[in-house]
């Protein structure tokens, strides 16, 4: 089944399936009552010292790949994940600008991988 990813600010579509908040913070300006999603899963986003590290720098991206997929190895919310994905459309949202280097775009290559 499709794992897609998109920014939480985007507004939520009938095709996303279940949603699921993948940041480790609450993302800014969105209040828990407006928030559209399933579940927020903050144990499968990067840790905090490799979030900062990363910071979304280009020439990190490789090295981070590996780091973040590292951290994620026996993770039972990686496990529920993959669970979900296999029974339907799974929406991972984040909250990064970066659009292109981000953990959610690392997290479901491995969703469609398993």
């Amino acid at each position: 089944m499709p794992v897609r990813i998109k920014r939480v600010y985007e507004a939520a579509a009938a095709d996303d399936g279940t949603r699921i908040l993948v940041d480790r913070l609450w993302p800014r300006g969105i209040s828990k009552e407006k928030a559209s999603f399933e579940t927020w899963m903050k144990s499968v986003a990067p840790s905090t010292e490799l979030r900062k590290w990363f910071d979304h720098k280009p020439e990190r991206w490789m090295e981070f790949k590996t780091l973040y997929r590292e951290e994620l190895k026996g993770s039972p919310d990686l496990d529920d994940l993959r669970r979900r994905a296999a029974t339907g459309t799974l929406t991972l949202l984040y909250g990064s600008r970066n659009t292109a280097f981000n953990h959610a775009a690392v997290l479901a290559e491995l969703l469609k991988d398993s």
